[in-house]
């Protein structure tokens, strides 16, 4: 099934061992290719793994790879473009929602291009509890040295501008939704 541009759609995101672990409410399909989804999320319920809920107060446009092992959320903000990334399964559509599985690892890349890894401690924690592979620890691994090769030569979509063109066109059809 092919997303089309405005279309509204539902994300899930699960952990290993196939517990939920975060939904959005809705995401708006920017653009699918063979090679990723692009959505913005905003004014978004987010719902975590614990029943925390929050609402997305600044818009996103957030990149879903179907054969990466990562994803990447590119909030705009007044400081800039902030990413935040997170390693994880190939995302899908199955028709009910765009899918992953997420692997704890995260980084976050601010808008002057230095980065932090997070979370490496639940990484290094689940490879145990929910018996990760050794396959999916080096899948995990070689994805987050792609992911720092790609800030560090501004690929995309690590570029302010591409991320404004893509809000554009969220606005553009948020435009013509209402009309």
């Amino acid at each position: 099934m092919k997303l089309e541009p405005g279309q509204q759609v539902y994300v899930q995101s699960f952990k290993h061992d196939g517990s939920l672990h975060r939904t959005w409410s809705k995401g708006t399909i920017i653009e699918e290719t063979d090679e990723r989804i692009v959505l913005v999320t905003y004014k978004a319920w987010v719902i975590e793994s614990d029943g925390r809920k929050w609402y997305t107060r600044e818009p996103a446009v957030c990149f879903l790879y179907k054969h990466e092992w990562y994803n990447v959320i590119s909030m705009l903000r007044k400081a800039g473009v902030y990413y935040y990334c997170n390693l994880a399964s190939p995302s899908l559509f199955d028709g009910e929602a765009v899918k992953n599985i997420d692997y704890d690892l995260d980084l976050k890349v601010f808008p002057d291009g230095h980065y932090d890894i997070l979370d490496r401690d639940e990484f290094d924690e689940h490879q145990v509890i929910m018996d990760y592979g050794d396959d999916v620890i080096q899948i995990v691994e070689h994805s987050l040295s792609n992911l720092i090769a790609m800030v560090d030569l501004k690929k995309s979509p690590f570029n302010s501008e591409e991320i404004h063109r893509y809000y554009q066109r969220y606005l553009d059809l948020s435009q013509k939704r209402k009309r």
